[in-house]
């Protein structure tokens, strides 16, 4: 292999000086015949056989030797700026093909260079930083959804090991069926929802778009959970606009509806309450979901749209932290907006904003 390089570099040389050599001499042939027919016209000097060789020999030399210059300047310069740029980004490449997403490579100096290459570092260096992000979050991502599904695991191996104790009563025995049941089931939401936030990401769930009365399917969504604020004592405030419709995926649209909700009561203690509100702009229906719940702190808001992440973990046995990760992501398949105002003790309102028809 390095006699091939090695070869191969004492070609190209080789041929660049060949360029070099039949450019300097056309040039200076052309010169030297135009100077020497002019003067020996002007001065009368006869050219003899003797004089056009000794010319023709200096002529030689001298573009053989300007060729030479020439060729090793522009090697030094292809070397400076093509050759070096060139292996740094390609080593950089090596590293990434490795698994190093840190690798950067610094900007060239724009002495005698163009701009070019520097364009090419700029998107290389933002590739592998992007690159380095996804990584992290794959990594993140495994390691997240290993915890989760341990945590029901131990949950359902610790009740079913209490369930073989042969002197349990009637009760303790539904007690811990029913512990057996909810990991299961809580195991089951996370595997749908890891499905469902799969598909979405990967952009292998496509809109299917209808026109439809956004009024009736917030009164829909907000019915199933009658029986949750009826049991925690939960005031229900409504002021819901009609006739506003949007066209949009009614499926993808109740799963934001349904998470909202979910989250509002799941935070809101019991004799608290939850607001549901639904106003129209020229080009937006405008939903704002609000509870006064628990609130959460600026930190808290600027992550909770990230997979499995729980700011309040003392609910964390009734979710995954997938809920609003999929709700983004619907929202921003629809090419809707999702925002979120909170305050630690105060409560949460989230708005959304969706085209209308």
């Amino acid at each position: 292999m390095k006699k091939e390089g090695r070869l191969n570099n004492i070609l190209r040389a080789l041929h660049h000086y060949l360029l070099f050599f039949l450019l300097v001499a056309f040039l200076i042939t052309c010169c030297t015949m135009l100077f020497v027919s002019t003067l020996s016209k002007d001065l009368g000097i006869p050219l003899t056989n003797e004089n056009l060789n000794a010319a023709a020999k200096l002529t030689f030399w001298n573009v053989a030797l300007l060729s030479l210059i020439f060729t090793a300047i522009d090697a030094l310069r292809r070397k400076l700026t093509v050759e070096k740029p060139v292996e740094q980004i390609t080593a950089a490449a090596k590293k990434i093909m490795q698994g190093d997403f840190s690798v950067r490579i610094q900007p060239q100096s724009r002495f005698g260079t163009d701009d070019t290459f520097n364009q090419v570092i700029e998107c290389f260096n933002k590739m592998a930083e992007e690159l380095g992000s996804v990584e992290t979050l794959r990594t993140d991502f495994i390691a997240n959804v290993s915890h989760e599904m341990k945590t029901p695991l131990s949950v359902m191996q610790n009740y079913g090991t209490l369930l073989q104790a042969p002197s349990l009563s009637d009760e303790e025995r539904i007690e811990y069926a029913k512990g057996v049941t909810d990991g299961s089931r809580r195991m089951a939401d996370m595997m749908t929802n890891i499905l469902k936030l799969n598909r979405l990401e990967n952009q292998q769930i496509y809109p299917q778009t209808t026109e439809f009365d956004l009024g009736e399917q917030l009164c829909e969504c907000l019915l199933q959970y009658e029986n949750v604020w009826e049991k925690a004592e939960i005031d229900i405030g409504t002021d819901i606009a009609e006739n506003i419709r949007v066209k949009a995926d009614s499926e993808l649209l109740a799963l934001v509806w349904n998470n909202l909700f979910s989250n509002a009561f799941k935070f809101t203690e019991p004799g608290g309450s939850v607001e549901v509100t639904l106003t129209a702009t020229d080009h937006h229906a405008v939903v704002q979901v609000k509870d006064t719940g628990c609130g959460m702190s600026a930190e808290v808001g600027a992550h909770i749209f990230e997979k499995f992440y729980q700011g309040d973990t003392s609910h964390s046995a009734q979710g995954n932290g997938l809920g609003l990760a999929l709700v983004k992501r619907v929202v921003d398949i629809l090419q809707g907006e999702i925002s979120v105002e909170s305050s630690v003790g105060k409560g949460t309102t989230f708005t959304v904003k969706i085209r209308r028809a």
